[in-house]
């Protein structure tokens, strides 16, 4: 009895270090794609934006990380489009701040 018990934990452990192993592989996949996605996304970004720009964007990631990401997300895809000049100099990223900035706010009337 005590032979089959010991055979029979010895397989549920094999099993389950199996699937654990399984899992830290998929979860390494996972973060190497998130690694190359954020690498190409910056690769992207040094293309399209002049150094100055580049800086302001950084300093919005910290303070508005959404926003940020918006605005890195409309610029690839306005420069993947051809619809903007490269290099977006920090004059034209202030105007697209002010324009998405704008966009966002919302207006309540209370009436009394």
């Amino acid at each position: 009895m005590s032979e089959e018990y010991d055979a029979e934990l010895e397989a549920l452990r094999r099993k389950r270090l199996l699937e654990l192993q399984r899992r830290l592989l998929e979860e390494q996949r996972r973060i190497e794609m998130e690694q190359q996605i954020e690498m190409a996304r910056r690769a992207a970004l040094r293309q399209i934006l002049t150094p100055k720009a580049r800086a302001r964007l950084t300093n919005l990631k910290m303070v508005k990380p959404e926003l940020a990401t918006r605005v890195e997300n409309y610029l690839i895809q306005l420069a993947q489009a051809g619809r903007i000049q490269i290099p977006v100099t920090d004059a034209q990223l202030k105007r697209l701040l002010a324009a998405l900035a704008a966009t966002k706010r919302d207006i309540t009337i209370r009436r009394k």
